[in-house]
């Protein structure tokens, strides 16, 4: 067996982002492949030509898609039943690379060309408005190109900039609350306890030394 590195790995997977190998994304299954903690047959959208390309880059041998993961079929795409939704935007948030396009309350709708059909999209709608229909025939590497894939990982990486952008500000918005509330506390003159004020310094201070070790985390 070869030792290979993980990005060599992750560069031959088709970057749907499913999930299915039991891991979060095709990075942590390449990861996981290249660490010898995963086996190479568990990417059904990869199918049986993916284990062959795995075989031969790691130099394993060549095996049976994993049951347990999944079968291999053709490329689905993701449809919103415009007449059922609802807005409530938790499709566009398990969507792995923003094809899903719709603000809060408001009819959302998939951008067809950039679905990787991926399906996690489906268990996340609350009222059952999202089917999936097969776009191709063809199965594996023959329903999904280079090109796709190469689109797919750059929309993920940058889904998940955004994701961590949008935690920063959440955290600094927190933290500009927790600071306002402990001036405010500071400044206040109708409280006379000073146990009382300096317990609530306390959670205050608590909740800001909090933010900062998930924020250097």
């Amino acid at each position: 067996m070869n030792t290979v590195h993980a990005d060599d790995i992750d560069a031959l997977l088709p970057q749907t982002q499913c999930t299915r190998c039991g891991y979060p994304d095709c990075a942590g299954y390449a990861r996981a492949i290249a660490a010898g903690e995963a086996d190479i047959n568990q990417c059904p959208p990869g199918g049986a030509e993916g284990i062959v390309r795995l075989a031969a880059l790691t130099g394993r041998p060549v095996q049976p898609l994993s049951a347990a993961h999944g079968l291999e079929g053709p490329r689905m795409l993701a449809v919103i039943d415009e007449d059922w939704c609802i807005g409530c935007t938790l499709c566009i948030k398990a969507c792995p690379v923003d094809c899903i396009v719709g603000t809060n309350k408001q009819m959302h709708t998939v951008i067809d060309e950039l679905c990787t059909g991926c399906e996690l999209c489906v268990p996340a709608c609350p009222v059952d408005c999202i089917s999936l229909t097969p776009v191709t025939t063809a199965t594996g590497w023959a329903a999904w190109s280079e090109a796709q894939a190469q689109e797919a990982r750059h929309r993920y990486a940058w889904h998940q900039e955004r994701r961590a952008r949008e935690a920063r500000e959440h955290e600094d918005r927190l933290e500009a609350k927790a600071r306002h509330k402990l001036e405010h506390l500071e400044t206040q003159t109708r409280l006379t306890d000073p146990a009382q004020i300096e317990r609530k310094r306390a959670v205050i201070e608590a909740a800001l030394a909090k933010a900062r070790q998930r924020r250097s985390g």
